[in-house]
């Protein structure tokens, strides 16, 4: 900030960006959009045990172009897809009284083969 109309300058240094482990980013493909992130909840975990994998995925994915991601991505072959459609919910704001939506997407459940894995973590 200057005083009196004077103005200093500013030096601008680039940070460097840590990407996450779970990211998933291809470059030059609609992968990264089918599949957004992979979905970490409690149940979603107790499934991995069993070699089923939970994704949030774009609302136009389609099962096949959720195995054609997850085949480029994890170099796996999923045995089976499952889409469901996540309901969006009615919410109020409990300071201003202001209505509204949140939530609502798609998720898949990826089953894999016995002995396939894939590394979320």
């Amino acid at each position: 900030m200057a005083l009196f109309g004077r103005k200093t300058e500013e030096k601008k240094v680039e940070k460097p960006v840590a990407i996450a482990a779970s990211t998933l980013v291809v470059s030059g493909g609609k992968n990264s959009e089918t599949l957004r992130n992979p979905r970490i909840t409690e149940k979603a975990t107790s499934h991995t045990e069993e070699g089923v994998y939970t994704f949030d995925v774009s609302t136009a994915a389609t099962k096949r172009s959720v195995i054609q991601a997850v085949r480029e991505l994890y170099k796996v072959h999923p045995k089976k897809i499952r889409i469901v459609s996540i309901p969006t919910k009615a919410r109020r704001n409990m300071r201003t009284g202001m209505r509204g939506s949140s939530g609502g997407g798609k998720k898949a459940y990826v089953y894999l083969r016995k002995g396939d894995t894939i590394n979320i973590f």
